[in-house]
């Protein structure tokens, strides 16, 4: 009996990393096993960053809300620790957006917080 393999499942496969390694450079787009490599390397490098993502957005947030408190003679820990005191449910993401966009909605918080 000849040997049975399933050379349509086989050619999925390869196709489907071929396809996920679309518009890297050299060798890396067209041979499977180089392309392989790269697409393994390149999906733990998105799981990584999708956490890294969070971490440097929450941070800038940081930094952008201290730039904005401290124009009104505030530090960023003395702002937050008085907008929780206040129940003043807003995120540090909509709050560093007030600081950048809209400065006057930003100082009408720090004056109530103060």
């Amino acid at each position: 009996m000849p040997r049975s393999v399933n050379s349509v499942a086989s050619r999925n496969r390869r196709k489907k990393i071929l396809k996920q390694a679309k518009g890297y450079f050299g060798r890396r787009k067209n041979v499977y096993t180089v392309a392989k490599n790269a697409v393994e390397k390149g999906m733990l490098y998105a799981y990584r960053d999708r956490k890294n993502n969070k971490r440097n957005f929450r941070s800038l947030w940081i930094q952008r809300i201290n730039a904005g408190a401290r124009q009104f003679g505030m530090s960023y820990s003395q702002f937050m620790g008085k907008v929780k005191a206040n129940d003043i449910e807003l995120n540090r993401k909509v709050l560093a957006d007030l600081a950048m966009n809209n400065p006057e909605a930003f100082k009408a918080i720090v004056d109530k917080v103060k």
